[in-house]
């Protein structure tokens, strides 16, 4: 069966960060002490957390990579600080915004060594996406009832309803 290019791409609706991300988060300041910051992350049983100026502007990640190596810093050196903001990973290139699609947010995570992705809107942090999220987003579609009859299909690198779908 041959399967008409118009009905191949894209197709909605797809789930978008919006649908899933995380928006009550534990943040830090650039200026926290970092041992103060580990802690915080050791009681809240996270991984990481963004780190946020006073007006909520995204500065990037503190994490337990981050954590270590300051750790390691402290045993072998002489630091020149002990702020959060001098040992947070500010790449940008794993920033999403709250339409980004599960299945770029997907290949974020399968390219990088990531396990949360910053969503932001301009430079303000509005929530996170991690691992966890996008798996129970992707289990939750697959699970929802449906109107026909109860199912869903991954179709065409798209996650859709099966009413939605050009295939029978």
């Amino acid at each position: 069966m041959s399967i008409p290019t118009s009905m191949v791409s894209p197709l909605a609706p797809t789930l978008t960060a919006r649908d899933f991300m995380e928006t009550r988060l534990l943040t830090l300041s650039p200026d926290e002490d970092a041992l103060a910051a580990i802690r915080k992350l050791l009681q809240y049983r996270i991984s990481g957390a963004p780190v946020v100026d006073q007006n909520g502007n995204f500065l990037g990640i503190f994490s337990e990579k981050t954590s270590m190596r300051f750790l390691l810093d402290a045993a072998y050196s002489q630091l020149p600080s002990n702020r959060v903001g001098a040992f947070m990973n500010t790449d940008i290139s794993r920033l999403i915004t709250a339409d980004t699609d599960w299945l770029n947010c997907a290949q974020v995570f399968l390219s990088t060594p990531y396990r949360r992705l910053p969503v932001l809107e301009g430079t303000k942090l509005i929530g996170q996406v991690s691992r966890r999220d996008l798996l129970n987003a992707a289990i939750k579609m697959i699970d929802k009832p449906d109107r026909r009859n109860g199912k869903f299909v991954m179709y065409f690198s798209a996650l859709v309803e099966l009413d939605e779908s050009p295939v029978e």
